[in-house]
């Protein structure tokens, strides 16, 4: 596929949209609206005792609070690891030593440009959560048994969340 034509179509701090058309060299066409994100680190903190750490807030796309593994965007020049190590001092105030690329992903890449990378996040040191403004964060430790059944339960409906415990757990 050839990139034709992507015209900005919206922008804000979090991400832009863009009128796409895309070509290939039999001449199918195809026009689409993309969702441009610079990508997000997520991590999955683990302690000495094997518990996650999972974020709860309010997710306004899904009009409900959901318990997540913490995550963020990536900043300009930003690695995702570099996002990660920032990202998880930020949402819950610990630091981890130790750290490990579990998987990366696009979410949703049908109309969404974003990649997601997982990292294990271990040697854990506690200290103080500076979330952004517009944030409420709660945490908690949950057990592997516990992130199992509230999946099999629907409790835990993100999927980056499912697929970090799930690879995690192999």
């Amino acid at each position: 596929m050839k990139l034709i034509s992507s015209v900005l179509k919206y922008k804000n701090k979090l991400f832009s949209v863009t009128q796409d058309h895309v070509v290939d060299p039999s001449g199918f066409e195809i026009h689409r609206a993309i969702v441009q994100h610079p990508g997000s680190a997520v991590m999955m903190a683990v302690d000495t005792r094997k518990r996650i750490l999972l974020v709860r807030q309010y997710r306004v796309p899904a009009r409900a609070y959901l318990w997540e593994l913490p995550a963020g965007k990536l900043d300009a020049g930003e690695t995702p690891l570099q996002a990660a190590r920032r990202e998880l001092i930020e949402e819950t105030g610990y630091r981890a030593k130790h750290w490990k690329k579990l998987v990366t992903f696009y979410p949703s890449p049908g109309f969404v440009a974003e990649k997601m990378t997982i990292f294990l996040a271990t040697g854990l040191t506690a200290g103080e959560a500076t979330p952004m403004g517009d944030e409420r964060i709660e945490t908690r430790w949950f057990t592997a048994n516990e992130i199992e059944r509230a999946i099999r339960s629907g409790k835990i409906v993100d999927g980056k969340t499912m697929l970090g415990y799930l690879t995690w757990k192999k």
